[in-house]
């Protein structure tokens, strides 16, 4: 007797029909005044995906949305996948040109777009595309609520064939050329999402904040990941500080994400206060500072170091504490806290790799770059296939950043092959110089960069941004330095200023190349 047992395809929309299911009544979002129970969550989720097929979507249809942390692209993470499109979440800090090669180069079919970011697209031909204003009011007249009242508030025919189809394309930073689109499959984000689930240690009584940007890497899959545990969203339009700390006590926050510098604003703003509660936060985009950890405990902060791009789904690795570390002291615990770990439990072992795709040796020192594979590493870049074969050159993909292994199989990051420094035939972590001058009591970040040099071919140069009504001298930021590290990792100079940063919080460090390099033949990384 032949039994063909049904397996549905794996795709997170199906966390969304569960919660709403299980805990109807539930707060699933909160945005300002506004709360959606998962009831209401799910049946606007049901309209959306029910008005975008009434609207002409074809399976697999690019439906873009340019919003910032509201309700409308929470929602699109759900409906536009029901739907059986591919949602694009377009960066909402890029200008109109790159704005219009996206929605170009995706083929969008329809875009979303934010009241306060009208002027970015208004250049942009979208005579081909079907715009719908979001004026992010939640009542009618609002032309998106007016969208969602022209669909159903049942769920659609599941079109999903393939747990391996598109669920979304998620375009690169773009800082070297054209932005890639990395595709992300219906497989990938529903174990990429459980992946976040158990190591930030998500549960039903989650309140998650929303000071990481939906857009970069659909929020590191954490707008699923939250929505699997029945977890409360608290939307926020864009990082504030101040807010983040009212949130933290009126809403009962239990988790939050973002770049080390989103931290620092928060542990460093007049507001921080030690907490009653212990707050689970993830860091990465940068490898945060033993002084930075050691603020966020002090503040009963729990941090989690991760590492990730976006070709990962965000992040892939983490730092995952070992119980004995407790009794080490701080500075040890720091040390310990601020590597990049290994990977996921979705996910393969990560490796560091030299030439040939051979193994360094795991003693800490020798550099190598890291690799990935496995379900939560991307399908392909969007209509690439070149940019994709070489990504993926060996079986792995490769990252460009570059690690050391530590004998306990934790890897450690030294620096982005572009950022690391040859000085006279020595190479320079730029990471190590930052954490260094981090420890300055005056430092509130920095950042560090090759310049030119006649002798030595490149050496280092400091930018620092300052506490508020602290003061530090040039030579008093490179004796600190001296005190601290071999005298040929210091920089030369130091800069005073603001970093220019992406709208994900991390530096944009070839900015400050590019202006120190003006005019010189520098040698390409």
């Amino acid at each position: 007797m032949n039994t063909k047992v049904y397996r549905s395809e794996l795709t997170p929309v199906a966390f969304l029909q569960r919660s709403a299911y299980v805990f109807p009544d539930k707060t699933a979002v909160v945005h300002g005044e506004r709360r959606y129970s998962y009831r209401e969550f799910e049946e606007r989720v049901n309209r959306l995906a029910s008005a975008l097929r009434r609207a002409g979507l074809d399976k697999h249809d690019r439906v873009a949305f340019l919003c910032p942390n509201i309700p409308p692209l929470l929602e699109a993470h759900f409906a536009v996948p029901a739907a059986g499109g591919i949602l694009v979440a377009v960066n909402t800090r890029l200008g109109s040109e790159e704005v219009a090669y996206i929605l170009s180069h995706s083929g969008a079919r329809f875009l979303f777009v934010d009241r306060e970011l009208e002027p970015v697209v208004a250049p942009v031909d979208t005579s081909r595309i079907e715009v719908v204003r979001v004026d992010d009011t939640g009542a009618p007249g609002d032309p998106y609520e007016d969208f969602l009242a022209g669909g159903s508030p049942e769920p659609v025919e599941s079109w999903l064939e393939d747990e391996e189809e598109p669920i979304s394309i998620n375009y690169t930073s773009g800082t070297t050329g054209r932005p890639k689109g990395v595709v992300y499959t219906h497989r990938g984000a529903y174990l990429n999402a459980l992946g976040e689930v158990i190591e930030m240690g998500l549960g039903y009584p989650s309140v998650y904040l929303w000071n990481l940007p939906m857009f970069h890497c659909n929020g590191w899959c954490f707008t699923w990941a939250v929505t699997a545990v029945a977890g409360r969203h608290v939307c926020l339009r864009r990082v504030d500080p101040g807010r983040t700390w009212e949130l933290l006590d009126s809403e009962a926050i239990t988790h939050y994400s973002g770049a080390p510098t989103v931290h620092i604003g928060v542990v460093n703003h007049p507001a921080a206060h030690r907490l009653e509660r212990e707050v689970t936060v993830t860091l990465a985009g940068a490898p945060p500072s033993p002084t930075l950890l050691g603020r966020l405990r002090e503040l009963n902060f729990r941090p989690i170091h991760v590492y990730g791009l976006t070709e990962t789904y965000g992040p892939i690795t983490v730092c995952a504490w070992h119980e004995e570390w407790n009794d080490l002291p701080d500075d040890e615990q720091a040390r310990l806290r601020a590597r990049q770990g290994q990977a996921y439990l979705v996910a393969d072992l990560v490796r560091v790799v030299g030439d040939e795709m051979l193994d360094v040796p795991r003693e800490g020192s020798v550099l190598g770059e890291v690799a990935m594979r496995g379900n939560n590493v991307m399908k392909e870049y969007y209509r690439q296939p070149e940019a994709t074969s070489e990504a993926f050159r060996g079986g792995w993909f490769h990252s460009g950043d570059l690690a050391v292994w530590h004998p306990d199989g934790y890897i450690e990051l030294r620096d982005r092959k572009k950022d690391v420094i040859i000085s006279g035939g020595e190479n320079i972590s730029t990471i190590e110089v930052e954490q260094a001058i981090a420890r300055h009591p005056a430092v509130l970040e920095c950042a560090v960069v090759a310049i030119p040099h006649e002798t030595w071919g490149e050496r280092p140069k400091a930018f620092v941004t300052l506490k508020p009504q602290t003061a530090a001298s040039e030579a008093e930021i490179i004796e600190f330095c001296r005190e601290r590290l071999a005298h040929f990792k210091c920089p030369d100079a130091v800069e005073f200023c603001e970093l220019p940063k992406t709208s994900t919080g991390k530096v944009q460090k070839y900015v400050l190349r590019d202006k120190e390099w003006s005019g010189f033949d520098r040698r390409i990384h």
